[in-house]
């Protein structure tokens, strides 16, 4: 697998969940955090990395809340698909106006009026030419979480990793929020992570980047250039290869 960008930087494939779209409550919108995050890839860019980011829905719904709100799960995921397909146009639309950035959205959902349909070798020219490419719909099936979207679409186009973005400054052997002595693993192998049920990602996802190995790196996406730093190759929260 070619990991690197057309005569430009390496190229990966970051995992944005919805909800650091959703500011510290993780819900609805909020401008202040859309705006950091902007910057965040911008910066990230300007070294000449190529980006793809694959954002999630979950400031505004979940699929596995079909039991909660006693409806379908099929229904219920795509309902979060659509959820991700308005991030992404938000986010599109930000960078474009704000950050003055080459964009491109796709969605593995056909909203033909409003965004392209994925199709991998588009992806692969966007990224080529500079553009960061937003994917949005997840896979455009149910029962697939945004995580295991992720490291297919790395696969897809040809990425280095995975990055994915959390509140967390990648994984710790407890829950740092409870526990003030939790350690943080500087690097884990996919056996152990899916031995040892590491929540960061689900298994399905694990297993795809163990397969055929596609490195993830877990980091503090709320830290102001981590995730520069990560795309630059240097030592961020964890990476699970």
């Amino acid at each position: 697998m070619a990991n690197q960008g057309q005569g430009r930087g390496p190229r990966f494939l970051i995992k944005l969940s919805g909800e650091s779209l959703g500011g510290r409550a993780g819900v609805g919108i909020d401008p202040d955090a859309f705006a950091f995050i902007g910057q965040e890839l911008t910066l990230a860019m300007a070294g000449g990395s190529e980006l793809a980011v694959v954002v999630g829905g979950g400031n505004f719904f979940r699929g596995n809340r079909s039991t909660e709100w006693d409806i379908d799960r099929v229904a219920a995921d795509q309902v979060g698909m659509l959820a991700t397909v308005m991030n992404g146009i938000l986010l599109r639309d930000w960078l474009s106006r704000n950050q003055n950035a080459a964009t491109a959205l796709f969605s593995a959902i056909p909203v033909n009026s409003v965004v392209t349909t994925y199709r991998a070798t588009e992806a692969r020219a966007k990224l080529a030419q500079g553009c960061l490419v937003i994917l949005a719909g997840g896979t455009g099936n149910p029962y697939f979480t945004t995580d295991t979207t992720a490291c297919l679409r790395a696969l897809e186009l040809n990425c280095a990793g995975v990055i994915k973005a959390t509140r967390v400054d990648g994984v710790f052997d407890a829950d740092p929020e409870q526990q003030a002595d939790a350690v943080r693993y500087q690097h884990l192998d996919f056996d152990t992570a899916i031995s040892r049920r590491i929540g960061v990602m689900d298994t399905a996802a694990f297993a795809l980047c163990r397969d055929n190995q596609l490195p993830v790196r877990v980091l503090d996406i709320t830290v102001p250039g981590n995730l520069a730093r990560a795309v630059e190759g240097k030592v961020v929260g964890t990476l699970i290869s």
